[in-house]
This record gives structure tokens, C-alpha cells and sequence, in this order.
């Protein structure tokens, strides 16, 4: 990294989190010029008596018939529990579903201060139940189901899984973390270097982290619970093969990489890569963009790898 690009960065990573501003210059996001435009369908499912609104990405007709049989995504956005949006991660989503051949189901799970820990969470786990279910998609099995997640997304799916297994309601055979959000200490008492190495600088920050932890939590017991911090787990076994990515510049990097570590200890099917030179929330950049690129390489074989059909599912 040059030196300009890290003082660009550096004059870029400032400050708390103001909720209200961040979330405006997420939505700048819908103006989007790059999104391309896949049929989609909008629906919802209930979270007791909530309509928790849903968007279904459909890849092209040319690239689902690639695919020998119909599977789907279902994917938590990032954030930090507090901002972005299923409209917000349109490009995303689309380009996601036409990368992989599968339909992605994205989840507008609500968002904190205003709907606290574990709102949002359990958002997304009525749409996995549905999912699982076959309410949404009927015509998916859920063994070709993958759940998946950035950030915050990524601690949302990973928080998923672990409640459908303890709760025995449903049992995903994959799960995608992108660089996700699994403990609860981003001070300088956090056991992981990249914290310290990349907690400024680098656009989160491991400030705005502490802040978004304050945002989402109802008050510092949530911090204990494994749902709120996956990584804190004391029982991982028996959950799905997993694909974790980090970024190289990011403070959340460590954590990530110990997670995976901790699920392969336990004695799941484990792949963790870290993508060289990138930044916490790279994978929201355009598909033409070397990191994601690399990133849906390993997606695609990932997905391939564990495939209902494949030797090693």
C-alpha cells in the first residue's frame, strides 16, 4: 500500500459513530450507476407478529441453466447491526447470484439503537426457518441451502447456525463468512493484533467497532452471550462446512481467522483464506474489483466442493 493511499485512508478513518449520518451516506448506495439488473421478487416472512421483508435474486436464465439443480444463498448484510439495507446491498446481492448460478434471498432484518440485541438476530432466523421449511423456496432442498453473511451479516449467519443447531430446528450444511464481526472487545484489552494493527487508519475502525457493539447490545451482558459474539461458543461441533475470508487491512481479521481455528477444532470442515491488501468492507465493491473477484473464486469452489452431491458434503 502506498504511502498516499494510506494517507487517504488515515484522513478517511475519523470519529464515532453518528447513526444517522452513516446511514445516509449508505443509502447513497441506491443511486448505484454499476448495479445490473436481475428479475427479483419481493417478499416477507413473520418474526411473531412482524413482517420481516425479504428480496429474492434470480440469476439469468443462461446462468441457472449452467447449474444442474436450483440452490440459493441466504444472505445477511453487514453494517454493524445499525446501517446498510437489502436496497443499499442490491448490487451485491445481484452480483452475487449471477457469479454463483444461485438464487440469493436477502434478509431486511432491523436494525439497532431502535431494535437492540437480539431483534435483528431473530429477524433472521425466521427467514432461515422459512427457508429451511421450504416457505420460501419450495422447490429448494434445504441441504442446497448455503447461509451466508459480511461483517455484521457474517456474525448474524453465524449466530443463525449455531441457534437452528442448539434449537434442533434446522440444519444448514454450509456457511460463508465474509470478514464477520465474532467477538465483543475491539480495546486495547482484545487479544487479537489486527485490533491494535488496523484498528486506525483503515477505515473501521476498532473505535466505530466498540460504538456499533454499544449501539446493537441492550446493555454489557449481551457481551457474554454467544449469539451477541459467536467466538465465545463453548460448544462448536456439529456445525456447517464453513468458508471464512479476512482482509488483510482490517481489524476484525483476527478474530475471523480464530474462529475458523476454533470450528476446526471442534471438528468441522473449515476453510479460511485471507484476501491480500484488502479492507474491511471490500466485498461491496464492483465485481470487476480484483478482491472480489478472488473472493468469488472461492466461493465457487467452495460451493462446488460441498455440494449436495460431492464427495465431501
Amino acid at each position: 500500500m502506498t504511502k498516499a493511499m494510506r494517507a487517504i485512508l488515515a484522513a478517511l478513518s475519523y470519529g464515532n459513530i453518528d447513526v444517522e449520518a452513516s446511514r445516509k451516506i449508505a443509502d447513497l448506495k441506491k443511486l448505484d450507476p454499476l448495479r445490473i439488473f436481475l428479475k427479483t421478487l419481493d417478499t416477507e416472512v413473520y418474526n411473531g407478529d412482524y413482517k420481516v421483508p425479504i428480496r429474492l435474486y434470480f440469476p439469468s436464465e443462461k446462468r441457472m441453466q449452467e447449474e444442474q439443480e436450483k440452490s440459493a444463498i441466504l444472505f445477511f448484510h453487514g453494517g454493524g447491526w445499525t446501517t446498510e439495507s437489502v436496497e443499499n446491498y442490491d448490487r451485491v446481492c445481484s452480483r452475487m447470484a449471477q457469479s454463483t448460478g444461485q438464487l440469493v434471498v436477502s434478509v431486511e432484518y432491523r436494525l439497532a439503537p431502535e431494535h437492540r440485541f437480539p431483534t435483528g438476530l431473530m429477524d433472521c432466523y425466521a427467514a432461515a426457518g422459512a427457508m429451511f421449511s421450504g416457505k420460501i423456496l419450495p422447490d429448494i432442498p434445504p441441504e442446497r441451502i448455503t447461509v451466508m453473511g459480511d461483517s455484521a451479516g457474517g456474525n448474524l449467519a453465524a449466530a443463525v447456525t449455531m441457534m437452528g443447531r442448539d434449537r434442533k430446528d434446522f440444519f444448514p450444511k454450509r456457511q460463508i463468512l465474509i470478514y464477520p464481526a465474532v467477538n465483543n472487545c475491539y480495546t486495547e484489552a482484545s487479544p487479537y493484533p489486527s485490533v491494535r494493527e488496523n484498528g486506525t487508519g483503515y477505515l473501521l475502525t476498532s473505535v466505530k467497532m466498540e460504538d456499533y457493539l454499544k449501539l446493537y447490545e441492550r446493555d454489557e451482558k449481551d457481551r457474554e452471550n454467544p449469539y451477541f459474539a459467536p467466538i465465545l461458543a463453548e460448544d462448536l461441533s456439529d456445525l456447517p462446512n464453513t468458508l471464512i475470508l479476512t482482509a488483510e487491512f482490517d481489524p476484525l481479521r483476527d478474530e475471523g481467522e480464530a474462529y475458523g481455528k476454533k470450528l476446526a477444532d471442534a471438528g468441522n470442515q473449515v476453510e479460511v483464506h485471507r484476501i491480500p491488501g484488502a479492507l474491511h468492507g471490500y466485498f461491496a465493491l464492483g465485481i470487476s474489483h480484483l478482491h472480489v473477484q478472488e473472493s468469488f473464486a472461492y466461493i465457487n469452489e467452495f460451493l462446488e466442493k460441498y455440494k449436495p452431491d460431492g464427495k465431501e458434503d
